[in-house]
């Protein structure tokens, strides 16, 4: 359900503003059914949704339901979106968002009689509104597992077994194997990959010292870069942004960089992010980093441009 979550765990600092993530209207698309990219392969996908279901199972009776609390060890407290998006995480993927009115937005639409496991599932039972207040994790066999409230908690569900399950029925999206590197990967998957997995072992601050694996936000981007094959060649973030070519927002690729301004208008750039697909990005500042959507409305207010360097 809608949160308004207090804990500084999901809170972040993306180092000169701090903002909350505010609701977007969401009226999904009505597509055909959602194809796997073929560039991955089906049975990779399909191991990964049941990882995710896996883990989804494990946390059943160890986890209570709570809006205003997120806590990622036992005893776990979820809300339906933090939820989600922690098992995702622990399974290497990365939604970058705990809203599901941003989750609703990645991936591809999926009809509801061709969902497969994996797939993403919302429901909306507030008559106001236009975007979703809960979301489950489809694990086959016309059945979700969600954190449902705080009577039921993590329950697993046949989506015929209450009216609920029908007529909140809002929308579904298969986020895999959108958010999953191609195979074989490319060099955008390979500075992404590179990317997520240094996020809690680099140290990040005011200097760059490679050796110790300390950086400031544009000296991370320049070393992940550099270690790929592509040499940025600087730790400034006005020359970063001379480089490459200009990329508009509607054809960003994985390993795109894009800039950022602190003053609504202004061409002077103060953050530099990588894109990371599927409207993600990766945000390294000397006070940490963190993953966000493209979706929040901070981004398109000071969105400067983005330059594709290899």
């Amino acid at each position: 359900m809608k949160k308004r979550l207090v804990t500084t765990t999901l809170a972040f600092s993306i180092g000169f503003s701090t903002f909350l993530a505010a609701p977007i209207a969401m009226n999904p698309k009505k597509v055909s059914a959602a194809t796997v990219n073929t560039q991955n392969n089906q049975l990779a996908v399909e191991a990964k949704a049941d990882q995710l279901i896996q883990t989804g199972k494990s946390l059943i009776g160890k986890a209570t339901y709570s809006t205003t609390e997120y806590k990622s060890t036992y005893p776990y407290k979820f809300s339906c979106a933090t939820f989600i998006d922690y098992i995702f995480k622990q399974n290497g993927v990365d939604l970058a968002t705990y809203n599901e009115d941003y989750m609703v937005q990645q991936g591809t639409y999926v009809p509801r009689n061709q969902l497969q496991k994996g797939d993403l599932v919302f429901f909306k039972s507030k008559k106001t509104g236009t975007d979703p207040d809960h979301v489950a994790l489809y694990i086959g066999n016309n059945k979700v597992i969600h954190m449902a409230d705080s009577k039921q908690n993590i329950v697993i569900a046949d989506m015929n077994s209450k009216p609920y399950y029908t007529d909140a029925y809002f929308s579904a999206r298969r986020v895999l194997p959108s958010l999953l590197p191609s195979n074989p990967a490319t060099k955008g998957d390979n500075i992404v990959g590179q990317a997520f997995n240094l996020m809690k072992k680099v140290t990040m601050g005011s200097v760059n010292d490679e050796k110790a694996m300390k950086f400031t936000g544009t000296g991370f981007v320049n070393y992940v870069y550099k270690t790929n094959g592509v040499n940025l060649g600087t730790t400034n973030i006005k020359e970063q942004m001379k480089l490459g070519t200009t990329v508009s927002r509607g054809n960003l690729k994985k390993g795109d960089l894009i800039f950022f301004n602190s003053v609504i208008g202004s061409s002077t750039p103060s953050l530099v992010a990588i894109y990371a697909g599927d409207h993600r990005i990766i945000i390294p500042t000397s006070s940490g980093i963190s993953t966000r959507v493209l979706f929040v409305d901070y981004y398109a207010q000071h969105y400067i441009t983005a330059k594709r360097v290899f």
